[in-house]
């Protein structure tokens, strides 16, 4: 199944990484670019836009929103239309596995907190980290890592790194107080571009079957038929 379907990767920036910390940016890797939605920041979208183009060579298209309740409602109307429309599979690098991850739990947390519609519905769902960190060494002098950049750099060469303004994501934090859109988002685009090279990696030269695919939706089986 996940060879079948388009692979569609994604990331988030936050605030930090309690339950009352927010979404700052969310971005998805399609066949053409990137489509990135974000908050706030020095700037107009297209400026910003025009800028994460021309430093990250890639077609990048950007929603500029004024509150995170704002940018989930913008992201699920986008996820609705383009990604449940069509056979993709959604992927991300420690978005969620079955030991816990980030991504995925954080923005149900923050979509029951704004009491918008989860949506996800009907999206089966694959993480990349489990598989490169399984079936593939990133050992670097000696010690095992399988984060994303270290993975990244040791597989694929690490072309992506060339425009991420950011030595370590904490400091994406800094930049979103600081209203600086155009690092945040390149940060962003870079950690999508990644997560998307190492899913076609495991494309190569992994089975099928090694991508643990799972329902992002519950099912009637699972919790009976409630509200």
């Amino acid at each position: 199944m996940a060879g079948s379907l388009e692979h569609v990767a994604f990331d988030i920036e936050t605030t930090g990484l309690a339950a009352s910390d927010a979404v700052t940016v969310v971005g998805f890797e399609l066949g053409l670019g990137c489509r990135v939605f974000y908050r706030g920041g020095n700037g107009t979208a297209a400026e910003c836009e025009a800028a994460v183009s021309d430093r990250s060579g890639e077609h990048v298209r950007l929603t500029r929103c004024e509150s995170e309740a704002e940018l989930l409602e913008a992201m699920a109307e986008f996820v609705v239309s383009r990604l449940r429309a069509n056979d993709v599979l959604l992927v991300a690098y420690n978005g969620e596995t079955w030991r816990g991850g980030f991504d995925l739990p954080f923005l149900r947390t923050r979509f029951a907190a704004h009491d918008v519609q989860w949506p996800f519905h009907d999206l089966p769902y694959a993480d990349v980290f489990p598989v490169v960190r399984d079936l593939f060494n990133t050992r670097v002098n000696g010690d095992a890592a399988s984060d994303l950049e270290t993975a990244y750099d040791v597989l694929c060469g690490g072309a992506h790194d060339e425009f991420d303004p950011f030595d370590d994501s904490s400091e994406a934090v800094a930049a979103f107080e600081d209203g600086r859109a155009v690092e945040l988002v390149l940060h962003n685009v870079s950690d999508v571009l990644r997560t998307g090279a190492l899913s076609a990696l495991a494309q190569r030269y992994c089975s099928k079957s090694d991508f643990n695919v799972k329902s992002l939706t519950p099912t009637v089986e699972e919790y009976g038929d409630r509200p």
